[in-house]
């Protein structure tokens, strides 16, 4: 990954995934490597937009999950619910489609990076207000200093690296 200084706002590091999407084969061993680490009663990916997009995808395509996409709002047509977070720099919400997840489904939350959490939280609060299980938190980088894994305290969260 690649690391941006003070993007979006001074004093922030994003962590820019876009180098491995570029990379075929960095691309094939992180989605791999996801799929190693996703319980296997998963029936559903929501996919945090925009890269979780990207993996949810793969994921879904490579182990015959179903995805959805958890947007930012203004996004979708028709919306289930919505969840409002703050982030390290800022506030945000996520937004579910209607009839997406099921009751009863188990789900798995995927993103690229875990930092604060609240991303992370929201999106599981919005499966779980749709009636879904959360089987886990999948990320590929995961920012240990920012703390997000304590507020998925109880929640298995996976990530393949951790800074």
């Amino acid at each position: 990954m690649r690391e941006v200084p003070d993007f979006p706002q001074p004093g922030v590091v994003f962590r820019d995934f876009t180098p491995v999407l570029a990379d075929p084969d960095a691309l094939r061993a992180v989605v791999d490597a996801l799929q190693d680490k996703i319980d296997d009663s998963t029936q559903v990916i929501a996919a945090i937009e925009s890269r979780g997009f990207l993996l949810g995808a793969a994921l879904g395509y490579g182990w015959r999950y179903g995805v959805v996409p958890l947007r930012k709002p203004g996004k979708l047509p028709v919306v289930a619910d919505s969840v409002s977070y703050a982030l390290e720099y800022g506030e945000a919400s996520l937004e579910l489609p209607a009839d997406a997840i099921q009751p009863g489904q188990r789900v798995v939350v995927v993103d690229d990076v875990l930092a604060t959490g609240g991303t992370a939280e929201a999106a599981c609060t919005l499966v779980e207000r749709a009636g879904g299980i959360v089987t886990g938190v999948s990320v590929v980088l995961e920012i240990q200093a920012l703390g997000g894994r304590t507020r998925l305290a109880g929640r298995d969260v996976q990530a393949l690296m951790t800074v």
